[in-house]
């Protein structure tokens, strides 16, 4: 056999074993073979990196807020918004965020996370955190964790001595919900808007704070990559509790995703 011929088989062997290696690490359900998730394997995925997709959680229970990027993604949230109805807002007379519930309470039906022995926040730092930490002898108290902050871009080291850093966001704000005709609800529901995962991010305190019970056309967030998937969550709790938003609103949210 020629040199040239040996060389030629050596490196064919080569690729087969490294093909070998690779198939053999990972099983169809897009673990690798030690129990670890792949990058393309849901939640995890989105832990690791920037959030997931509004469109890829319509309840809001897997991780973050990522950007929507590509043509697609924003024809498909400009025509999620589309369906959003329309209205003036309303007074904000009798307003409490009393009127809503205590503030982050187990004590909920009929959305996920109620009644499962963690209050709504730690619920959502969990869900959104790394590296999570938690008190001693507690299943539930978040006491430090790595996250990202969709609103800024940012990945943030948090620790409850910071606990304002990171602020839980009601999307669609309660005093926004309120005007909007929750004024007009049973208090179960006002309860359960204002837990829903669906509803809620972890965010820059900054951010929240300068958010206050802002609509869409008058609030954004600072990193315009992710007001289109913004837009697309404050569209999803609209069409959910089916709270209409203002026509100014509704403008701005089918802009974000390029309409």
């Amino acid at each position: 056999m020629s040199a040239r011929r040996r060389t030629t088989l050596s490196a064919t062997a080569v690729v087969l074993l490294i093909s070998a290696a690779v198939l053999s690490s990972c099983s169809d359900d897009g673990k690798r073979a030690d129990g670890g998730a792949t990058a393309g394997s849901g939640a995890a995925a989105g832990a690791a990196g920037r959030g997931t997709s509004p469109l890829e959680n319509p309840d809001g229970t897997k991780p973050g807020l990522a950007p929507l990027a590509s043509a697609e993604e924003q024809k498909a949230g400009r025509e999620l918004i589309a369906k959003v109805a329309t209205a003036a807002a309303g007074p904000k007379d009798g307003y409490d965020r009393n009127e809503f519930g205590p503030a982050w309470t187990d004590n909920v039906d009929g959305i996920p996370g109620g009644h499962n022995n963690c209050d709504t926040r730690n619920d959502l730092l969990a869900r959104d955190g790394s590296a999570v930490e938690r008190k001693d002898g507690s299943k539930c108290v978040v006491t430090s964790m790595t996250i990202f902050d969709p609103y800024t871009g940012k990945t943030v080291d948090w620790n409850k001595k910071q606990a304002s850093k990171i602020q839980i966001d009601h999307v669609m704000p309660l005093s926004y919900d309120w005007q909007m005709g929750a004024s007009k609800w049973e208090k179960l529901k006002r309860v359960q808007i204002a837990n829903d995962p669906l509803n809620l991010i972890p965010a820059d305190g900054s951010q929240n704070a300068s958010k206050g019970d802002s609509g869409p056309s008058a609030w954004l967030p600072a990193d315009p990559e992710i007001r289109c998937a913004y837009a697309v969550r404050f569209a999803q709790v609209s069409l959910k509790y089916q709270l209409p938003v203002t026509a100014a609103d509704k403008k701005t949210m089918l802009q974000q995703c390029g309409g």
